[in-house]
């Protein structure tokens, strides 16, 4: 192993124990992370919202255990991949050990802290996102056909993770038509890589079809009730802000691809980033989705840097470029993540007031952040579920209908009575099970529908009432109803059904 891989090795130990200390031990997973870990139980070739990749990687966990450890390993260890990639392109472009050692320190001390923190498709994206464009780095330095085929694999592969990948392929190919590098597309390869991507992401394509495009409903779905609230400066402000320590690192790298010579046949990456925040912007897409843009350009910008720093007075801005992201970061530790525990936050509000964490998505304060808020009460929902559903059981088969995916994904993660929630929300409407005739049901609501509740449906069965709610005072989900109902007088099943045909015509 060359000496310098021990430094980077260092930094992964690093990134490791950083993404498992920046969550105190008294929060839960995160709402999203449950549907994700649901999904190893229905695996399929796709699902409303996500493709098929992420469901693989929760099957594995599943067969490790399930435990907290291991859902909190692999985004970990995408983004330690991440920065080891970025590692590599900066040797494929003669970068010295500063550059490095500063790309890596952009990355590690970043938005991808965050990002890495959660089970869902983002972490793996960012990955294949930055190896897609160091297989066309690599094409270009040796002109070896096989990178152009391990690009169509990876870019394959990403299709299968989230189709946001796309647009990275979106910018490229304007980018590249732009400059010398369009001869690329002479290259038969290119045509028959194109095939082997196609092939890769077929299965997901047919299931598309087969379940009517349900990703055509989920993005007009998602343009009407949270892409039209998307600020462009906002959207351009958290650009800047999510690897804020090598800004000017970036902006370094985006200068040398047009004037640095040695990057001269790398100039089509300045177009793309120009074409594909274009097309983000237009898109009114969410900040987050372009994440994976950057590390590369931390990469030729920290080669430049090198470069410019080699000799003279300029050494002495090494030490400075090596501390700048550090010393950003360290302000950011104390209030940017869940290392703190809910009831410090609440004695320390003004620390998290200043950067504005502690307002939500409704525009008013809240004792925690919404992200914080979204890990409380989830355990203490799905034991008091248990508990309801132990005693009903014993009365015939019973359901658990919930409002929401992390409702549902919750109880089935914690629960001890092998209970299995539904839902009309998100892709548990595929996996409403009918196959038992349902006598009871546990109706878990907002705390907003207790009258309503009881009213609509307490008329159809012989008993009905508020069993109990979440009290976790931090919980987003605070108050959230669960309602007992015992005895249906009706066909609980085919009414379950006529919901499930009704949604499902919407989509069509």
């Amino acid at each position: 192993m060359k000496k310098d891989y021990w430094i980077l090795l260092l930094f992964i130990i690093v990134k490791f124990i950083l993404q498992y200390s920046l969550v105190s031990p008294g929060y839960e997973l995160h709402r999203d992370e449950y549907l994700h870990l649901d999904q190893a139980n229905h695996l399929a070739w796709g699902y409303l919202s996500v493709p098929p990749v992420n469901s693989w990687l929760a099957w594995v966990i599943k067969i490790l255990g399930n435990s907290i450890f291991w859902v909190k390993f692999f985004p970990a260890l995408f983004g330690a991949l991440t920065m080891a990639l970025t590692w590599k392109v900066v040797e494929d472009l003669n970068g010295s050990l500063f550059a490095k050692i500063l790309a890596c320190l952009g990355i590690l001390f970043s938005v991808l802290l965050r990002v890495n923190m959660l089970f869902q498709p983002t972490s793996l994206e960012i990955f294949l996102w930055l190896f897609l464009y160091y297989t066309l780095i690599k094409y270009f330095n040796s002109e070896n056909v096989k990178w152009i085929y391990i690009g169509a694999v990876i870019f394959g592969i990403g299709i299968l993770n989230k189709y946001n990948i796309a647009f990275s392929l979106l910018g490229l190919i304007p980018a590249l038509l732009l400059t010398d590098q369009r001869k690329i597309f002479l290259q038969s390869h290119v045509y028959w890589a194109a095939l082997l991507a196609l092939i890769i992401v077929f299965p997901n394509l047919l299931w598309q079809y087969q379940n009517h495009f349900p990703v055509i409903h989920h993005m007009k779905e998602l343009s009407e009730k949270q892409l039209v609230h998307v600020d462009r400066m906002g959207f351009m402000k958290s650009q800047l802000l999510f690897f804020i320590g090598v800004a000017f690192v970036m902006i370094a790298g985006w200068g040398a691809l047009l004037l640095y010579k040695p990057f001269e046949k790398f100039k089509f990456f300045f177009w793309s980033y120009i074409i594909t925040i274009a097309l983000f912007l237009f898109f009114k897409a969410k900040d987050y989705y372009a994440i994976g843009l950057y590390p590369v350009y931390i990469a030729f910008g920290s080669v430049f840097l090198g470069y410019l720093f080699e000799k003279g007075w300029k050494r002495f801005l090494k030490p400075v470029s090596i501390l700048i992201p550090i010393l950003l970061f360290l302000p950011l530790y104390n209030v940017a993540f869940p290392n703190k525990s809910p009831e410090y936050i609440k004695f320390h509000q003004d620390q998290y007031k200043k950067f504005g964490l502690l307002r939500w998505e409704d525009g008013k304060d809240h004792p925690l952040p919404q992200d914080f808020a979204d890990m409380q009460g989830w355990k203490e929902l799905a034991q008091k579920v248990d508990k309801e559903y132990s005693r009903l059981s014993k009365s015939g088969n019973t359901m658990v209908l919930c409002d929401n995916y992390g409702q549902a994904g919750a109880v089935n993660y914690y629960s001890k009575a092998g209970v299995v929630a539904m839902s009309f929300n998100a892709d548990y409407i595929n996996w409403i099970d009918l196959s038992k005739k349902y006598k009871n049901v546990i109706r878990i609501k907002d705390a907003s529908e207790t009258g309503k509740e009881l009213k609509e449906s307490g008329s159809f069965f012989e008993m009905a009432k508020l069993y109990d709610s979440i009290t976790n005072p931090y919980a987003r989900e605070k108050g959230t109803a669960i309602f007992s109902l015992q005895g249906a007088k009706i066909d609980v099943n085919k009414r379950i059904q006529d919901e499930i045909d009704e949604t499902k015509n919407e989509w069509k």
